[in-house]
């Protein structure tokens, strides 16, 4: 099933410009699936769409001559004249790539919309040859509302008094079980049973590690990075101790830095910044680890459903734009901060005192507004669930 991911609005205002768009993500996210949907979206038949895992596809782009290239993409459907589209899916394959799309871009006015598995990559590949010249946007599993179209269930209506009642809180809490036990992946999404799903999300992990890590990255010690996927699911909403990790791995700090930086460019892991406002009481530098999806956590950790549920609604804010945390040396903390203006704290059960709190705290370091985000149901103020994300 096709739906409109919310990243094509986003996309839409930029078709009609001369920059290159850049779609990348993690694998099996659902790049194919938009780029095609563009694809249609394109009132032209001056468009083409080639798959470049595909080996065959690959040597259309390996001549060292590039308006043979060209002369290559007019025999595959490609008009001379006029404006042009060309669709390219997994273009990490093809390394020289970058400097083919300018010299083409330049010489002949084409239009391309290119997706990749791996910003790691496409960010050092892309970033000399296209720079300025160049839209990336970046693409994660389902969040929530992504979840209940492709479920076909309707959005929840938005409250008149800000307060979910128990009713729709109901209707919604089997989706929302099912989205925190097997994540947002929309081909783990779509299967049927428990035991299909489980199997899609033991093969995503296992194509992750076999095309991302032994495949692309350069590192000799890919067991080491093995090790540490598995660590780092477990610390899933925690504070990243580097040199604890380092040690656990048998590995030097340095080494550890490089692995993280390569996991989180392959988007496997987000780690988040604290925020601060100077006060010699708050927790500065270490940054706090988010694993891409609920589904794999799960599947792959025992960590406890407060940090699982932590997880998934970090994937549902970074939608709205810049997340940090902020934590004092107290233990005061709020585990989330959009664009430095609205705090949100994440419980499964809470109390009016812990709305109290996260006020009082979002308030002294002059935040404009503050919610809990709760599990479960409760009857309070500014509370917010998974679906009003």
């Amino acid at each position: 099933m096709i739906i409109q991911r919310d990243l094509y609005l986003s996309i839409s205002p930029v078709l009609s410009s001369p920059e290159a768009i850049v779609i990348t993500g993690m694998r099996r996210v659902g790049k194919t699936t938009l780029l095609k949907y563009i694809y249609e979206q394109i009132n032209s038949q001056n468009k083409i769409y080639l798959d470049l895992e595909n080996p065959r596809n690959q040597i259309y782009f390996q001549e060292t001559d590039y308006d043979a290239i060209k002369r290559n993409l007019e025999l595959l459907g490609l008009q001379k004249t006029g404006q042009g589209f060309v669709f390219l899916d997994e273009i990490q394959w093809v390394r020289q790539l970058p400097s083919v799309v300018k010299y083409l871009m330049d010489t002949y006015r084409i239009k391309f919309i290119l997706s990749g598995s791996s910003s790691f990559y496409l960010k050092n590949q892309f970033s000399e040859s296209l720079a300025g010249r160049k839209y990336i946007f970046e693409l994660y599993p389902l969040n929530f509302s992504e979840f209940l179209q492709i479920k076909q269930v309707p959005p929840p209506p938005k409250s008149q008094s800000g307060q979910a009642t128990l009713s729709l809180y109901t209707t919604y809490k089997s989706y929302m079980d099912e989205y925190l036990k097997y994540g947002g992946f929309p081909g783990v999404v779509l299967k049927a049973t428990d035991a299909e799903k489980r199997a899609a999300l033991e093969d995503i992990f296992t194509s992750y590690y076999q095309l991302e890590v032994l495949q692309l990255s350069d590192f000799r010690k890919s067991h080491k990075i093995r090790d540490l996927l598995f660590l780092l699911m477990e610390r899933t909403g925690s504070r990243l101790d580097a040199q604890k990790l380092a040690n656990t791995l048998g590995i030097a700090r340095q080494t550890l830095i490089e692995y993280l930086s390569f996991l989180e460019g392959t988007y496997f892991i987000k780690i988040i910044r604290p925020a601060t406002t100077n006060r010699d009481v708050e927790i500065r530098k270490t940054g706090k680890l988010y694993v891409c999806d609920p589904g794999l956590v799960r599947q792959f950790s025992q960590v406890d459903e407060g940090s699982l549920f932590e997880n998934a609604v970090y994937w549902n804010l970074q939608k709205h734009g810049t997340i940090q945390y902020y934590q004092r040396k107290n233990g005061a903390e709020i585990d989330f901060i959009l664009n430095n203006q609205h705090a949100y704290e994440v419980k499964l059960h809470p109390e009016k005192d812990d709305l109290q709190k996260a006020q009082a705290l979002a308030k002294d370091i002059n935040l404009s507004h503050a919610n809990l985000v709760s599990r479960e149901y409760v009857s309070l103020q500014d509370v917010l669930y998974l679906f009003d994300l």
